[in-house]
């Protein structure tokens, strides 16, 4: 195969880690610009699933697909669904699955899709371009509701007075622009020289909730569990706190050992399904920070599955439901 066009952060990484070996199945859960997917290819013999939600992505990795010669499988889907995709195409087990958690380059650089402010556009912000859009939940959202929505995936501290704002001045005119609402917050907002944009967090915070981003990370690393093999490998690169404390969390858990006190009754203890690879994230060194200032934030975790039985995963979710503010629940 060609050397990829677009690299994606930490790509040599997450490929290191990865480890993709002749004759493996993998899954490319976040397809983006296919980064991974074509250093993946580049290994003879490899047969790869990838899945995106994005049909603009669908489109663009059509000539890779053509000319993997029918080892790459495109998917248009929700990388929580990866288990059922790879069920779909006759895969029940697979040797890795790799995923870049997050929006990417290519859709925060497209005005039309709302995910920035640098760029106005229409106050949109959806991957699949299919449901709510950012506009919806700004102009639907109870006051409340997007208070909490911007201070827990936002994590901004003047998410009230920001909420406020918003539901006295939708009365009067919609917010339908990146720029309308970022102009708001601006001015509500008080930043020091050198600070990030007082939207920054709100726009993240819409964008995280429009496209439920932490619950469809929970689901898809608990699908990855249940497709991986024995001795096969989990790669995560997220960029935002919470998306990494999920990972954090998620594979802590699932490589937990022994335990317990001698001086308490022995408590029966799940057998680990996974082995971690990566005691600390790995982080982008500074050439390549220097190169993609976007790299500063990425932190990849990796883990090598055992051969103990999926975990059951019954945890239930900490952050606002897209269906239940859009219903007034």
């Amino acid at each position: 195969m060609s050397s990829a066009p677009h690299i994606p952060v930490l790509g040599r990484e997450a490929i290191d880690h990865l480890a993709p070996r002749a004759d493996g199945i993998y899954v490319d859960a976040t397809f983006g610009a296919g980064g991974y997917s074509r250093a993946i290819l580049d290994v003879p013999g490899t047969r790869l699933i990838a899945i995106d939600r994005d049909r603009t992505a669908i489109a663009g990795g059509a000539d890779l697909v053509e000319r993997s010669a029918g080892r790459l499988t495109l998917v248009e889907d929700r990388f929580s669904n990866l288990a059922d995709v790879c069920a779909a195409q006759g895969v029940d087990a697979v040797d890795g699955v790799v995923m870049d958690v997050g929006v990417s380059s290519m859709q925060l650089d497209q005005a039309g899709r709302g995910f920035s402010f640098r760029l106005d556009g229409p106050l949109d912000m959806r991957m699949a371009q299919t449901g709510p859009t950012a506009a919806d939940v700004v102009a639907r959202a109870s006051e409340g509701d997007l208070a909490d929505i911007i201070y827990k995936l936002g994590e901004e501290r003047q998410s009230r007075r920001i909420a406020r704002a918003i539901v006295a001045d939708r009365q009067e005119t919609p917010f339908t622009t990146t720029r309308s609402l970022a102009d708001l917050i601006g001015r509500i907002v008080r930043s020091k020289p050198g600070d990030i944009h007082p939207a920054t967090r709100t726009f993240q915070a819409l964008r995280i909730f429009v496209n439920e981003e932490l619950d469809e990370l929970q689901t898809a690393l608990a699908a990855a569990e249940r497709v991986l093999k024995p001795g096969g490998r989990l790669v995560v690169v997220s960029f935002h706190s919470l998306e990494d404390r999920i990972v954090k969390n998620f594979l802590a858990e699932r490589s937990k050992t022994g335990g317990g006190s001698r001086h308490l009754p022995e408590v029966s203890q799940v057998a680990p399904s996974f082995q971690l690879l990566t005691r600390r994230p790995v982080v982008a060194g500074e050439e390549e920070v220097a190169n993609n200032p976007r790299a500063r934030s990425a932190k990849l975790r990796a883990a090598e599955r055992t051969n103990a039985p999926a975990h059951d995963d019954d945890e239930q979710s900490p952050w606002p439901k897209l269906s239940d503010v859009m219903r007034g629940g």
